[in-house]
């Protein structure tokens, strides 16, 4: 069964880059995302319910970043009359910036297999309220 351009065009589905040290993810989308909404919004928790998560998920994914490369990708400041708040290192940026482009490079190396790849996808229902 053929689904219409229109519905399959509007699905999300794309290839994802992961850089695995071992078992562990040292960065891929989901902490790639946190990294940026940490940029945006200058703390943790803050980058956190932007990326709706928790706190303490947000925490330890930053933890987690900061012990897989050579020095922290994250600073983070302690709370008080002003707020705490977090930000990229320099490393923090340069990772970020170098996992954007290789993701970037990796979808356009396999392109035209996913394209032939989405057909095995299917299509989601739409979401019923109430349901």
């Amino acid at each position: 069964m053929k689904s219409t351009p229109t519905l399959r065009s509007a699905l999300t589905a794309r290839p994802r880059l992961r850089v695995l040290m071992g078992e562990s993810t040292a960065i891929g989308p989901g902490k790639a995302a946190l990294l940026e909404s940490i940029v945006r919004h200058g703390s943790i928790s803050a980058a956190a319910r932007a990326n709706g998560m928790s706190y303490r998920r947000a925490w330890n994914l930053v933890d987690a970043m900061n012990k897989s490369f050579v020095a922290p990708l994250v600073d983070t400041s302690a709370g008080g009359a002003h707020g705490g708040g977090a930000r990229l290192t320099d490393l923090g940026r340069e990772v970020l910036v170098a996992y954007q482009h290789m993701e970037t490079k990796a979808a356009r190396a396999v392109a035209r297999e996913f394209k032939a790849f989405e057909r095995f996808l299917a299509v989601p229902e739409a979401s019923h309220a109430g349901d």
